[in-house]
């Protein structure tokens, strides 16, 4: 299919050839027939990613502080190959398409093929001839709307979500401030509703399509009647509430808000403008109001919404993102909204390109609601076809990927060929992902289904690299149809996952391994060769000053990702059996009450491992410690000897009172692979035994259940 991609780090833009996005569950694919260029929002996107590095660190300070954070925590050279994946990495632009649905897997069974739908969201309702996008972000259109109104409900959506921020009344005096779409769609809503509205920009042209279509009277900002007008308009009141739709760092609209708004106003804030607040003389005299609309409305950037589904009691939130998205086109439905003015042109696919060009020249016509179409095509739906010709060799292990996002880019896949493998395939949920990583790193072919590639005879080894909740089963699939797995860790969710994937294993006569790498790390090894000859139990004492995770971030969704006991603790047990040479025997933990959404039970817990030969662990993982302080620290005690590891750089090797210190650099992220890839050419058995795999992933769930129960668990 085609789509339109731009990269980050250089800013050019192409319209490419890439493999069907993936279906999974509870989303809907759909076959685009109409998608918007919003000018104003894509603009900005586009602008941003053809910015020198030094611009785009500029206007994304927040990412520059994220960025010297990680450099403090795991070195210059792997901060440096993560951002330099993450600037490589493809972005699809887009986020408001009408099109038809081809199929679903919506849990509410709402959409059927042949379907007409609006949908919603950025790297997901992109400009592609096919998309695959949320169940919630979806609505179907009434059959009177066409789908070159219905592309404009996101954008639609995000105006009523600031116009019911607003509470408008009847008769009420409201004034827009831009009256770019959003602005001219507010205005539209607003009148809708019974108010009076007024709008303001700084373009003539604008303004003269609000006159027109839009508001009931319109100002251009540098009318030197503007205050004077407002006032006549509001019969010298000043204005009940004003909406801010512009895009500017200038501070100008919320300061001639203050001035244009009556005592006891309210300002809402939709669009990105500087915010400077002036307290004097106006918010503090007239006791103004301050209100923040959230895009699309309430669901917006909630995981558990957008991703996995799962809707908002309507008695308790009557308007959610796609209630937003269904009113708007009832409301075109109903001819309380015309859109037909605001679309200045129209494109094909194949020209997407120079609607872009148009968009972001400010030399350019006039533009407004930009339009892409997507004519009839059958070879939309063909995989491409391969790259190059498949290379075979029985001695080699043929590497096929599922997931390459940032971490597979940094720590996996460039150790592939290093350790004498060859990139055969790779899948990834979103089709442009999966061309740039094949081009990116030689893999043979692309595929945008997993299938394909447990079916290919010509790969005998399967990295599993997705998200957490996908990794139990797609082991399950690899290892059924004869694969070798490298599994990123946690092996499972939950304890029928990992008995499923137990019984599989058993029967397979593969290699099984997942991606507990510290083990291999040089730090690791010095320190094993330092107790390998003591088969006495060991003492363990492992600091980790985790930090705290965002609320929404996937990883600490239990359904997603599963939290972070069983997504990362899992790492320091598995090293705790590595050194003891031993498995666990059983386990207590006690956790802090969780403080906030950020400090969570999971996130501040103490846990005491005891050993089956007796050694004894101890794991402080904690979140609401200060960044500056290093990460890991792991002590060991056994046999009249000690050793320190420090955040895997530095080890302190104590013997015959003796003080041996060794510089150490990386996880062991290469050394794992490396090892991995060996064992399959030398037919030998997996680096880390199944046993030891099993036994970690069943100790990170006895690990929440004590801390549920408030007892010590038994393995």
């Amino acid at each position: 299919m085609k789509q339109v991609v731009q990269s980050f780090k250089t800013g050019e833009m192409e319209v490419k050839e890439v493999p069907l996005p993936q279906l999974q569950s509870k989303y809907v694919l759909v076959e685009n027939a109409t998608s918007l260029i919003s000018a104003g929002t894509e603009k900005g996107t586009v602008k941003v990613a053809k910015a020198s590095l030094i611009e785009k660190a500029r206007q994304r300070p927040d990412l520059v502080k994220q960025v010297i954070q990680n450099m403090k925590k795991e070195g210059i050279r792997a901060t440096f190959d993560k951002v330099k994946s993450k600037l490589d990495s493809p972005k699809a632009l887009g986020y408001s398409t009408a099109g038809i649905v081809k199929a679903s897997l919506d849990s509410n069974n709402l959409f059927k093929t042949g379907d007409r739908v609006a949908c919603a969201g950025q790297d997901l309702a992109s400009h592609a001839e096919v998309v695959s996008v949320p169940q919630n972000l979806v609505a179907k259109i009434p059959d009177n709307v066409t789908f070159e109104e219905a592309a404009f409900t996101t954008v639609g959506a995000i105006a009523l979500q600031g116009v019911r921020q607003s509470e408008p009344k009847l008769g009420e005096n409201i004034c827009v401030i831009g009256l770019g779409l959003i602005g001219q769609i507010t205005c539209q809503l607003l009148r809708a509703s019974g108010a009076n509205v007024f709008g303001v920009d700084l373009s003539d042209k604008l303004v003269e399509l609000a006159s027109k279509h839009s508001a009931d009277v319109a100002n251009n900002r540098n009318n030197s009647n503007l205050l004077v007008n407002c006032l006549a308009f509001t019969n010298g009141h000043g204005f009940d509430k004003i909406i801010i739709t512009a895009a500017t760092p200038s501070n100008d609209p919320i300061e001639l808000s203050a001035e244009i708004a009556r005592k006891k106003g309210s300002v809402i804030m939709v669009g990105a403008v500087g915010m400077n607040i002036p307290r004097d003389p106006h918010f503090y005299r007239k006791e103004l109001d301050l209100k923040m609309s959230c895009s699309y409305g309430p669901g917006r950037y909630d995981t558990s919404y957008e991703e996995l589904g799962q809707d908002y009691p309507i008695a308790y939130v009557r308007w959610t993102e796609q209630r937003n998205m269904e009113a708007f086109l009832n409301a075109i439905s109903k001819k309380q909204v015309n859109l037909k003015p605001l679309i200045t042109h129209q494109f094909t696919i194949d020209n997407a390109l120079a609607a872009y060009e148009m968009v972001i020249n400010p030399e350019a016509e006039f533009n407004l609601g930009v339009l892409l179409e997507y004519p009839e095509r059958a070879e939309k739906f063909e995989t491409p076809k391969e790259q190059k010709k498949i290379i075979s060799d029985p001695k080699n292990p043929n590497v096929s990927f599922i997931g390459a996002g940032s971490f597979a880019q940094s720590y996996l896949i460039p150790n592939i060929k290093s350790a004498g493998g060859t990139l055969q395939a790779v899948t990834t949920g979103r089709g442009i992902n999966a061309e740039h990583v094949a081009s990116k790193f030689g893999f043979v072919k692309f595929e945008s289904d997993p299938t394909t590639i447990f079916k290919d005879e010509n790969c005998n080894t399967i990295f599993i690299a997705t998200r957490h909740n996908t990794h139990a089963n797609y082991a399950i699939d690899a290892l059924s149809e004869g694969k070798n797995v490298f599994v990123e860790k946690p092996l499972a969710l939950n304890t029928e996952e990992l008995e499923k994937v137990s019984n599989v294993y058993s029967n397979s006569g593969k290699l099984l391994m997942v991606g507990f790498n510290r083990r291999f790390s040089r730090a690791a090894q010095e320190v094993n060769k330092l107790f390998n000859s003591y088969d006495g139990p060991l003492a363990f004492n492992f600091r980790v000053n985790a930090g705290a995770l965002p609320p929404d971030h996937w990883a600490i969704n239990d359904e997603i990702g599963g939290g972070r006991i069983i997504g990362e603790v899992c790492h320091f047990i598995d090293l705790m059996q590595y050194f003891s040479n031993s498995l666990v025997k059983s386990v207590y933990a006690q956790s802090l009450p969780g403080t906030s959404e950020v400090n969570t039970n999971a996130d501040n817990v103490i846990i005491t491992l005891t050993f089956k030969n007796g050694s004894v662990g101890n794991i402080t993982y904690l979140a609401n410690g200060d960044k500056a302080l290093p990460k890991e620290h792991l002590e060991v005690f056994g046999g009249g000897n000690s050793a320190i590891i420090n955040d895997f750089n530095r080890v302190s090797l104590y013997k015959n009172g003796s003080l041996k210190k060794v510089k150490t650099s990386g996880k062991g992220h290469k050394e794992e692979v490396m090892a991995f890839l060996k064992a399959i050419s030398d037919g030998t058995d997996s680096p880390i035994s199944f046993d030891s795999i099993y036994s970690t992933t069943l100790t990170t769930f006895k690990v929440i259940d004590s801390m549920a129960t408030g007892l010590p668990q038994h393995l």
